[in-house]
């Protein structure tokens, strides 16, 4: 049986593929599946995702995959809420916010040495939740929040201001603001 050979694409057609992909996606899409779309490594693919970055496609990398960020800024109200809490309530914490139909756009700290660190998270329904707790109870990795005794920003991100008041009273409510 004769294989057939896949033909190699250049750089920039692999990276067109790789920005319809993502724009043509309302979830995010890792790296294993770009590179096995596109037939090459995930290291490829990463190398392709940060030379899309430097031209400033509106990319970011979250704990789920590559998302392409192109819904209109206008349309949506967005907070900065300081929070306070132990790693067994981050699962309870994002729910809370989720449900009320909000997304968890990142996670920031405040570090002594490097100063602001900033976790992309986009973590918009409890199935986002589930998967970013069981990841971390994967991996064993620490949240960043660890780096500073549980206290952390989250950029909240909503259709309306309604929502975003809903989530900040239930996680004042829980005992999570700052």
């Amino acid at each position: 049986m004769a294989q057939t050979k896949v033909k190699r694409r250049s750089g920039n057609e692999r990276r067109k593929m790789i920005l319809e992909r993502l724009r043509q996606s309302s979830e995010p899409v890792t790296g294993s599946e770009l590179a096995e779309q596109m037939n090459v490594s995930r290291q490829v693919i990463v190398q392709d995702i940060s030379l899309l970055k430097a031209k400033e496609y509106p990319i970011i990398a979250t704990s789920q995959g590559y998302l392409f960020l192109a819904k209109p800024q206008s349309e949506m109200k967005t907070r900065t809420i300081a929070c306070r809490h132990t790693m067994q309530q981050t699962e309870n914490e994002l729910n809370l916010i989720v449900d009320c139909g909000v997304t968890v756009v990142d996670v920031t700290v405040e570090h002594p040495f490097y100063g602001e660190i900033t976790g992309s998270l986009m973590i918009r329904n409890r199935m986002d939740v589930d998967r970013f707790i069981g990841k971390m109870k994967q991996t064993g990795a620490a949240l960043l929040s660890s780096l500073t005794g549980g206290v952390h920003l989250h950029r909240l991100e909503a259709l309306s201001n309604d929502r975003l008041d809903a989530a900040v009273r239930l996680l004042k409510k829980a005992g999570y603001l700052l």
